[in-house]
């Protein structure tokens, strides 16, 4: 996707940059200050595969497994905030009289990460300025158990997403490389791990 100037901010960015740069912040910059080829990695391309088939049997079953009696399923919906400067495709918004429920499908054995919560409240602030109610929990779709985890959304988490987003346009204005993640682990499957060699 095509990043865009924002009235208020200096470029627009993407929800999933935020669920990156809690990764490792080195990823975002990659994508602005530094633009280089990408590889796709097996993770990822199982992912997008096992996305198609959850929305597919989404669609056909029941709010149980989210402790909701019923509701509107919208999928793959496309929110852009022009205040913040972020866009994104929600995997899922589940609408109900009282509020809307933003759900993200992950494809992942360790449970619901520190970046998937920052994911999630990144598409509630859009989720809220969309369909202007406010909005106090969502769900993570853990996809190889078929759990659903419910994560709550309050003042601490918004202000994570808006911290995050300040520290990815001061690190691209000034073209400061980020210190990487020091769970050497994840650079294991990352996309970007050949242009880090500090690291490797």
């Amino acid at each position: 996707m095509e990043s865009r100037k924002s009235s208020r901010n200096e470029f627009e960015l993407i929800v999933s940059d935020v669920k990156q740069y809690a990764y490792c912040p080195r990823i975002p910059f990659y994508r602005y200050a530094m633009p280089v080829g990408r590889r796709t990695t097996f993770k990822m391309e199982h992912g997008k595969e096992q996305h198609v088939n959850l929305e597919r049997l989404e669609s056909r079953r029941k709010l149980r497994r989210y402790r909701l009696e019923g509701g509107e399923r919208l999928f793959g919906l496309w929110l852009r905030s022009e205040r913040l400067g972020l866009a994104g495709k929600l995997d899922l918004v589940i609408r109900t009289p009282a509020t809307d429920y933003p759900v993200e499908f992950k494809f992942t054995e360790g449970g619901v990460a520190a970046n998937h919560k920052l994911q999630l409240t990144a598409y509630t602030l859009l989720v809220e300025e969309r369909f202007g109610r406010s909005v106090e929990r969502g769900f993570v779709y853990l996809i190889p158990h078929e759990d659903v985890q419910v994560v709550e959304i309050g003042d601490e988490e918004r202000q994570a997403v808006l911290d995050t987003l300040r520290e990815i346009r001061e690190a691209v204005a000034v073209e400061r490389m980020p210190a990487p993640t020091s769970q050497r682990a994840k650079c294991m499957d990352c996309e970007f791990r050949n242009y880090c060699g500090d690291v490797f």
